[in-house]
C-alpha cells in the first residue's frame, strides 16, 4: 500500500518544502541594509549623491550634542568636566569638547605656535614699515580693551597681532557668523547660562544605528558616574538631567519608537485577527495552516530581492511585508468557500480559483510597473510584492488543500451569508448616491490639486517637534551654522581641494560685504593649503631687514624696539617652519571643526578616492537686526559661475541640502505616481482581456477607483497632504479590493447555480453564494484589523498606511456590493448608469 505522503498530491508539498529550504538558505546569506543610496535614482546627480553620502557617512552625522540641565553653575560645570574626562578615555569617541580651560590652552598653544602659517594678515605689505607701524599700533590699542591682559602677555612675541586676529576669526566676529559658545564655570554653557554643553564626535558613522546607540549608552553611563562622583552633602546632583540630540540620536530614538509602536500595534492587530479566525475555524491547527501562505510569501519575497539586487533594504522589507498581508485572504476564501473533501476541493478549484487567480494577477499587474522604476528602492518593492503574492496564491492553491485534515470543517456561515445576501440585494438602490459621492470626491481632489501631494521630505520625519526644538536650541547655543546651504569642493588631492576652497571663499567675500551672506566657514581657516602657508611664511623679511623696518616703524610709537626682541627671534624661526598638517591638530578641539568640513572618501563603485571640503554659508542678518535673513541661492550661483577651479583639478557644487532632499523625494514620489497609474492601466487591459466585456471590466474597476478617490478626498478634507506612504496604501486598496470586486461580479454557469450544498445556492442575479459573501466579509475584517489599528500610530510610516488602507478596504467591499447589485435581465451595467 502506498504511503500517502508519496502519492502525487503530495508532490506540491514536497516542492513547497524544498522551495522554503532554498529561501531559508538565501535569506541566511542575504544582506540587509538601511543604505539610503538604494533610494537614489540609478543615475543620481552629484548633489543627490553628495546628500546621501553625508546622511550616511558624513562627519555631521557623527556628532552628538549634549546638554546638562538643573542645579547651579558649579555643579553643572563639575558634571561636564567629569563626563568629558571619562568619555575621552572611551575609544567610541574621536573627539570630546566642552570648552574646558585645558582644551582652550591646547587650542591657543596651537594657534600661537602656528600663527604665521594661519594668519590671513600675512602678506608682504604687512611687514613694510607702514604695515608694521599700523599693526603694532592696533595691538597697542587692544591693551585698553577687555583682551588687554592677554595682549600684554604676548606683546613682546606678537606685536603685529596675528594671535588676537586668529582668536577673533574663530569667534566669528570677523565674518559676522555665529559666535562660539559662551562659558560658565570654565565650560561651555547655553546663552542663558542654565545648561552646560558638550560636543561629541563618534568614530562610527551616523548610519550605524547600533554603534550610535552604544555611544549614547556610554554618555548616560558617564553622566551617572559623574553624578555620584560630584555629589556632596551640601550640593546634590539629583536634580540634574542629561539631554542629547544629533542625527545619530534621532536615528536611535526613532528606531526605538517604531519598534515599540510596531510591537504594540502588531500585538493588537494579531490578537484581533487570531480571535476572528479562531471563531471561524475553531481550530488552532487550521489557523496555523491559514498563515502558511503569508509566511511563504514573505520568505520568497526576501529571497527574490536578495537574488535580484544583492541586498534587501529595510524600507522594502517593511513595506513588502505589509503588502503581502493580502495573502491571508486567500486561505480564508479556501476554508470558508468549500467543504474539505476531495470532491469539494476540485469543486472549489473549478468554480472559485479562476476568480482568485484573476485577483492575484490584477495585483501583480499593479505592482509590476514598479519594476520599471529608475529608483532601485521602488523596483525592490515591486519584486518583493509580486513574488510574495504569487507564492502565497500558489501555496493556497496547491499546498493547503493537501495539508488540511479530511474531517476539516469550519463554522457553518450560511445563515450569516444569507443575511448578507439580502443586504446585497438592496445595495443597488445606493448606486446613484455613491455616484454622487464620487463626483463630490472628484471635485474635492480638483480643488486640492495644487496641495494634494506633499513634496517635502520632512513630511516623513518621525522626529517629534520637541526633539527638533531641542536640537535647534543646542545647535544655536553651540554656535553651529545652518548647514542648509553648502559649497562643496571635491577633488582627488587634498592640496588641490584646499586651494580651491580658498578661492571660493575669496569669490564669496563680495557677498559677505553686501550682506547677501553673513560669512563662510572653511577648513582652510585652520588648515590652509601648503601653497598659502608657504606664501605667508615667505612674507617674513630677512632678519636684518625686518629689524631695521621695525626700528623705523616704532619711532612714533610708545614702545622700544628692544622689548620686541622675542618677536624678531620668533619671526626668524618661523621662516623655517614646515606647513601645518591635519595631524598637527590632534589633541585640540579644533580638529572637530576641520574634520567636519574636510572629508576623505575611499574609492567605491561610484568613483575613485578623493577629498571634499564643505563650506557652510551663514544666513545674512535680517533688516533691523531681528534674527537671520534668507540666503538667495541665485546670487550664490552667479558668484560661483565666475570661479574656474580647473587649474586645481577640482569641482565646485553649490548645494541646497533641504532643496536637494525635497527634490529627490519629489522625483521619487512623481515616478511612483506615474508608475502606479501605468499599473492601473495594465489592470484595466487585463480585465478587458479576461472578462471579454467592457461593462464587466467597468463593474470591477468602478468600486476600486471609487474607494481610492473617496479615501484620497477624505484625507485632503482632513488637511493631510499625501505622501508616498499614502500612495502605497492606495495601491493596497486596489490589490485587496480587486478580489472583492471580482467575486461580486463573477457569473456562474447556469447549470451550476443550484448545484451547491444546502444554503449555498448562488444568487441568480449576482452570481455569488452566501458562503462566498461570508468569506469576503471575514477577509475584509482581517484586513481592517491588520491595517486599521495602524491609524492610531504616532509614526508617519504606520499612520499613513492605517488611515489609507483601513477605510479603503471597507469602501472597496461596500462599493463592490453596491455596483454589483441586482441588474435587470438583458441589460448591461453601463446602461443602468
Amino acid at each position: 500500500m502506498k504511503r500517502p505522503w508519496l502519492q502525487r498530491p503530495f508532490l506540491a508539498v514536497w516542492l513547497w518544502l524544498a522551495a522554503l529550504l532554498v529561501c531559508g538558505v538565501l535569506i541566511s546569506r542575504a544582506s540587509f541594509t538601511a543604505d539610503l543610496s538604494a533610494f537614489l535614482p540609478k543615475a543620481p546627480t552629484p548633489e543627490q549623491r553628495l546628500l546621501v553620502d553625508q546622511l550616511r557617512d558624513g562627519v555631521v552625522s557623527r556628532l552628538i550634542l549634549v546638554g546638562i540641565d538643573g542645579a547651579d553653575v558649579p555643579t553643572r560645570a563639575a558634571l561636564s568636566k567629569a563626563v568629558a574626562r571619562q568619555l575621552r578615555l572611551d575609544n567610541r569617541f574621536s573627539t570630546v569638547s566642552n570648552g574646558e580651560a585645558v582644551a582652550q590652552q591646547r587650542d591657543q598653544a596651537f594657534l600661537f605656535e602656528h600663527r604665521y602659517q594661519l594668519s590671513p594678515a600675512m602678506t608682504p605689505a604687512h611687514f613694510t614699515i607702514e604695515g608694521l607701524r599700523s599693526a603694532v599700533g592696533d595691538t597697542l590699542d587692544l591693551l585698553a580693551s577687555p583682551a588687554g591682559l592677554l595682549v600684554k602677555s604676548i606683546l613682546p612675541r606678537d606685536p603685529t597681532g596675528e594671535f588676537p586676529l586668529l582668536l577673533e576669526q574663530l569667534a566669528g566676529d570677523a565674518t559676522g557668523g555665529a559666535s562660539r559658545p559662551q562659558s560658565a564655570g570654565g565650560v561651555w554653557a547655553s546663552r542663558d547660562g542654565r545648561r552646560a554643553l558638550l560636543l561629541l564626535q563618534t568614530r562610527t558613522s551616523g548610519s550605524d544605528t547600533d554603534g550610535q546607540e552604544q555611544a549614547m549608552t556610554a554618555v548616560r553611563a558617564a553622566f551617572a558616574a559623574a553624578q555620584q562622583e560630584t555629589a556632596r552633602p551640601a550640593s546634590s546632583t539629583a536634580s540634574t538631567t542629561l539631554v542629547m540630540t544629533g542625527p545619530g540620536v534621532f536615528a536611535v530614538n526613532v528606531r526605538e519608537v517604531i519598534k515599540k509602536e510596531v510591537t504594540r500595534l502588531s500585538a493588537i492587530s494579531i490578537a484581533l485577527i487570531v480571535t476572528l479566525l479562531l471563531l471561524i475555524y475553531r481550530s488552532v491547527r487550521t489557523l496555523a495552516l491559514g498563515l502558511l501562505p503569508v509566511v511563504s510569501g514573505a520568505m520568497a519575497g526576501v529571497a527574490a530581492v536578495s537574488l535580484g539586487f544583492g541586498a534587501v533594504h529595510g524600507i522594502t522589507l517593511g513595506f513588502g511585508t505589509t503588502l503581502i498581508g493580502e495573502a491571508v485572504d486567500y486561505s480564508i476564501y479556501l476554508f470558508v468557500q468549500s467543504e474539505q473533501t476531495a470532491a469539494s476541493n476540485r469543486h472549489w478549484v473549478r468554480r472559485f480559483w479562476p476568480t482568485i487567480r484573476l485577483g492575484v494577477l490584477t495585483s501583480v499587474f499593479g505592482f509590476a510597473s514598479l519594476l520599471l522604476s529608475g529608483f532601485p528602492g521602488l523596483a525592490q518593492l515591486g519584486l518583493y510584492s509580486i513574488t510574495g503574492l504569487l507564492t502565497a496564491a500558489a501555496v493556497t492553491r496547491f499546498v493547503l488543500p493537501v495539508l488540511l485534515p479530511r474531517d476539516f470543517r469550519v463554522r457553518d456561515v450560511s445563515r450569516l451569508g444569507r443575511r448578507l445576501a439580502r443586504v446585497v440585494q438592496r445595495a443597488g438602490v445606493l448606486r446613484w448616491s455613491v455616484i454622487g459621492l464620487l463626483l463630490a470626491a472628484g471635485v474635492v481632489l480638483a480643488l486640492h490639486r495644487q496641495t494634494l501631494w506633499n513634496n517635502e521630505l520632512s513630511a516623513l520625519s518621525p522626529v517629534s517637534a520637541a526633539d527638533q526644538a531641542l536640537d535647534a536650541s543646542l545647535r544655536a547655543d553651540l554656535g553651529a551654522p545652518d548647514v542648509r546651504y553648502l559649497v562643496v569642493v571635491s577633488g582627488s588631492a587634498q592640496e588641490g581641494v584646499l586651494r580651491a576652497a580658498e578661492s571660493v571663499v575669496a569669490a564669496l567675500q563680495p557677498l559677505v560685504q553686501a550682506n547677501t551672506i553673513a560669512g563662510v566657514d572653511s577648513p582652510t581657516t585652520l588648515l590652509p593649503s601648503v601653497a598659502t602657508q608657504q606664501a605667508r611664511l615667505a612674507s617674513l623679511p630677512e632678519p636684518a631687514q625686518l629689524k631695521e623696518r621695525l626700528r623705523q616703524a616704532l619711532a612714533p610709537l610708545p614702545i622700544r624696539p628692544e622689548r620686541l626682541a622675542p618677536f624678531l627671534a620668533d619671526a626668524q624661526a618661523a621662516r623655517h617652519l614646515r606647513p601645518v598638517e591635519r595631524s598637527d591638530l590632534d589633541g585640540t578641539s579644533l580638529a572637530v571643526a576641520v574634520d567636519g568640513m574636510l572629508l576623505h572618501h575611499a574609492a567605491d563603485k561610484d568613483g575613485p578616492a578623493g577629498w571634499s571640503a564643505f563650506l557652510p554659508l551663514h544666513a545674512p542678518i535680517a533688516a533691523g537686526g531681528a534674527g537671520a535673513g534668507a540666503i538667495d541661492p541665485a546670487r550664490i550661483r552667479r558668484a560661483l559661475s565666475a570661479f574656474d577651479p580647473a587649474d586645481t583639478g577640482t569641482s565646485v557644487l553649490f548645494v541646497d541640502v533641504k532643496g536637494e532632499a525635497d527634490q529627490l523625494y519629489s522625483g521619487y514620489l512623481h515616478e511612483a505616481i506615474v508608475l502606479s497609474l501605468a499599473g492601473l492601466a495594465a489592470i484595466a487591459v487585463l480585465l478587458l482581456v479576461a472578462l471579454r466585456s467592457f461593462a464587466g471590466a467597468l463593474r470591477v474597476l468602478a468600486p476600486l477607483a471609487g474607494a481610492v478617490l473617496t479615501v484620497a478626498a477624505g484625507l485632503a478634507l482632513a488637511g493631510q497632504r499625501l505622501t508616498i506612504l499614502h500612495l502605497v496604501g492606495l495601491l493596497l486598496i486596489v490589490a485587496v479590493g480587486s478580489n472583492y470586486a471580482l467575486f461580486f461580479n463573477r457569473r456562474a454557469p447556469s447549470h451550476a447555480r443550484h448545484s451547491g450544498a444546502a444554503g449555498d445556492v448562488e444568487d441568480d442575479l449576482s452570481g455569488i453564494t452566501p458562503r462566498t459573501l461570508a468569506s469576503l466579509l471575514f477577509a475584509n475584517l482581517t484586513t481592517v484589523a491588520g491595517f486599521g489599528v495602524l491609524a492610531f500610530s504616532s509614526v508617519p510610516v504606520l499612520q499613513a498606511m492605517g488611515v489609507t488602507v483601513g477605510p479603503g478596504a471597507i469602501l472597496a467591499l461596500l462599493f463592490s456590493a453596491i455596483f454589483a447589485g441586482p441588474r435587470p435581465p438583458g441589460r448591461r451595467f453601463a446602461e443602468t448608469l
